[in-house]
């Protein structure tokens, strides 16, 4: 009895600490966050040798660190349970921010909520909403995309739905696909759609680009981007509408039909559906095509 009532106590001090970390500026490490990192009998990382520095920088040694990161996160999980049940103080970090957010440690909150073990958080930096605040964008709704599929159908099932997305929309993208990303937006969502590129955050080299889709395209098209990037876009205005691909096909069919070029057709629909010129353009082309049965120069 005794002993079981010792297993108790130690189940209840045990815990899982999710501690948000510096985006860039090393500054940016909370009291608390340094105060739990340096009480944790273990902290769970990405990668040990950015936590070390880390730790060093707070002044923290001999700690004991469990990589934790996209590749082991599953088969660490049962592990870091178990330190947790006996009272051990358990710290997760990402490599930079907030843990779970874009970085591994979501499956592992999971499975300790689904234990019935105590989870708590040291909030802290986070790429997303710095970027947002910075926006100029509205901030009362707004939504996390994190990072688009590279490609294939989930990327155009998933652009498809921002198009449609009334909420401020927050991205996460790589420097080399940022000029992608950026094209298929104006695509889908029109080049009048607003947008704000943060870059760097937090560092030395922070930068902040706004505007609409359509230039943000040609400012990004042939410059070399690095370090960390954050994409917030513009929702679409209340109440417009949503207009299904074989509507747009019927009209523009329609618009060919009696005459018009492709890019007569294309503005006239659009201006009629209200969608984003390019969407109608690239769908007449594709008509356009199709009836000729051979590539050809148009007219328009």
């Amino acid at each position: 009895m005794t002993r079981a009532k010792n297993v108790s106590a130690a189940q209840a001090n045990g815990r899982l600490v999710l501690v948000a970390t510096p985006i860039g500026n090393l500054g940016d490490l909370s009291p608390r966050a340094v105060s739990t990192l340096a009480a944790s009998d273990v902290i769970c990382c990405e990668d040990t040798r950015r936590t070390r520095e880390l730790l060093s920088h707070a002044g923290i040694t001999q700690k004991r660190l469990l990589s934790l990161n996209e590749h082991n996160e599953a088969e660490r999980i049962p592990g870091v349970l178990a330190r947790v049940r006996i009272g051990e103080l358990v710290a997760v970090v990402s490599d930079a921010g907030t843990p779970g957010v874009s970085d591994p440690g979501g499956r592992l909150v999971a499975a300790a909520v689904a234990a019935g073990l105590t989870v708590e958080a040291v909030p802290g930096a986070n790429a997303a909403l710095t970027a947002l605040i910075v926006s100029g964008l509205p901030m009362d709704r707004f939504c996390f995309e994190g990072f688009l599929p590279r490609r294939g159908s989930d990327r155009r099932r998933r652009l498809a739905g921002l198009a449609s997305e009334e909420r401020t929309v927050l991205m996460h993208e790589s420097p080399g696909r940022l000029g992608a990303t950026l094209d298929d937006l104006a695509e889908v969502c029109g080049g009048e759609r607003q947008v704000a590129v943060a870059r760097e955050l937090t560092k030395l080299h922070e930068e902040v680009w706004r505007g609409s889709l359509e230039d943000a395209v040609a400012w990004y098209k042939d410059r070399t981007v690095r370090g960390e990037v954050v994409v917030v876009l513009a929702g679409t205005p209340a109440g417009a509408p949503h207009i299904e691909d074989s509507e747009l096909e019927s009209r523009l069919a329609d618009e060919l039909a009696s005459g018009s070029g492709v890019r007569d057709a294309a503005s006239a629909v659009a201006m009629q559906l209200q969608v984003p010129r390019r969407r109608a353009y690239e769908m007449a082309l594709a008509l356009k095509r199709s009836t000729a049965g051979t590539p050809e120069v148009l007219r328009g």
